[in-house]
């Protein structure tokens, strides 16, 4: 049976995608027998394809302290629908935050804990240092030791994956 990586991922900026993109080449490059990769935007994914995924990356930026909305309106489309159907599968978390991050660590791996899931990385934060309104809203570039860290989060989870450790 195929297995699916899905990376739902949310960006304002750019920061959160340009880490997506590299978790989602990560997972391709790691030519994991059996296993595919699914890079979805948060307001496009639904709970049939959260389902039908084996593992999960969940990417987005941290707004206001908190998760981003986009990414908070996926947990609430498909949490409940979810519920108790996804429990025991790996995840991971990368955070693209202007400071902290942590609060949005907390949040969505409380989600996660309710879903039961496995967490199969130390949830990453890329902070970019944006303090300004202008820095903030600013088109994000993202370093390459933290481009290669998401790439190899993916690569990790699709290996993980085809060798039936997650």
């Amino acid at each position: 049976m195929a297995k699916t990586v899905l990376i739902i991922w949310d960006s304002l900026t750019g920061g959160s995608l340009a880490l997506a993109t590299a978790a989602s080449a990560g997972a391709e490059h790691a030519q994991a027998d059996g296993v595919t990769t699914q890079l979805l935007h948060a307001p496009d994914a639904n709970s049939e394809m959260t389902l039908s995924a084996s593992g999960y990356l969940f990417v987005f930026p941290e707004n206001l302290a908190a998760i981003s909305g986009v990414m908070k309106a996926f947990f609430d489309r498909c949490y409940y629908p979810c519920l108790g159907r996804v429990a025991g599968r790996a995840y991971g978390v990368i955070i693209c935050a202007g400071s902290d991050g942590n609060n949005a660590v907390r949040q969505v791996e409380r989600i996660a804990a309710g879903w039961r899931l496995n967490k199969f990385m130390d949830s990453h934060i890329v902070c970019t240092h944006a303090q300004t309104p202008e820095a903030i809203l600013a088109a994000k570039i993202i370093d390459g030791a933290d481009l290669q860290r998401a790439h190899n989060a993916g690569a990790a989870l699709a290996a993980g994956l085809a060798m039936g450790i997650f």
